[in-house]
């Protein structure tokens, strides 16, 4: 039987690969993560690799750049326009955009929308933010949730660093009743240097990577997929059922 494990604290979507994420009060759990969630992307045209994405990890101006909705919303709900750092404002899929950034990179780049998203694990992560304090802590850093890019924030009732680890394997579920949403946590997620990087400033801070290797192998919060599509809103009850009671 599923127990309640806390609450829904916040909800992020990003629409850009990379770029700024939006502050949600709800959303639209699909099949492919949260309605408008990393559908777009900047493809790096003369990379020949199997990952062409260009993120903040070779580029940290990119987390400065913010998607902007200025008149009728393309489709899904996805950006028209992206905010510069310095405030100019371009079309999503304008060349002058492709041109900005590709100078930046020192690469040519061209932006991409993909339909199913552009995940690097899985369409849902999740973090407590009690991990997220905790890893603070350990860098003596100010904890910083936007930091780990997180879907779903959950308030946790017994607020333990890490606890997301006991989830592995079981199912969250995002309200009550047999139409509520629910996502299985599929493994922990592996951190790379864009957890180092200020959501404001772009300038990084290596501490807070290494404090998640020295304490948790790397790992801070979990992946997770959509079993069951709904609606997900801030202070909504999360339920955890254990994989054991799974056949």
């Amino acid at each position: 039987m599923p127990i309640k494990i806390g609450e829904v604290e916040a909800l992020f979507r990003y629409p850009v690969k990379s770029m700024r994420g939006e502050l949600l009060e709800v959303g639209e759990l699909g099949w492919h993560g949260l309605d408008g969630d990393r559908r777009m992307a900047f493809r790096r045209v003369d990379d020949r690799g199997g990952f062409p994405w260009l993120t903040a990890t070779k580029l940290p101006d990119l987390i400065l750049f913010t998607p902007q909705r200025r008149g009728p919303a393309l489709e899904g709900d996805l950006p028209t326009h992206v905010r510069s750092p310095e405030g100019e404002e371009m079309a999503v899929f304008g060349q002058e955009l492709a041109t900005e950034v590709g100078r930046r990179h020192r690469s040519p780049v061209q932006m991409m929308h993909l339909n199913r998203g552009i995940f690097d694990e899985a369409s849902i992560s999740v973090i407590t933010s009690a991990t997220v304090s905790e890893i603070g802590r350990l860098a003596a850093q100010r904890p910083d949730v936007r930091r780990f890019r997180p879907n779903i924030v959950i308030s946790s009732l017994l607020s333990v660093p890490f606890e997301e680890d006991e989830w592995v394997g079981g199912v969250l579920s995002f309200g009550e009743g047999i139409e509520a949403a629910a996502i299985g946590v599929t493994m922990r997620d592996e951190r790379c240097a864009m957890v180092n990087l200020d959501p404001d400033s772009g300038r990084s801070a290596a501490e807070v990577l290494k404090a998640i290797v020295r304490v948790k192998d790397n790992k801070a919060g979990v992946y997770a997929t959509v079993t069951r599509r709904g609606r997900l809103v801030v202070g909504q009850s999360v339920y955890f059922e254990p994989a054991t009671q799974h056949p």
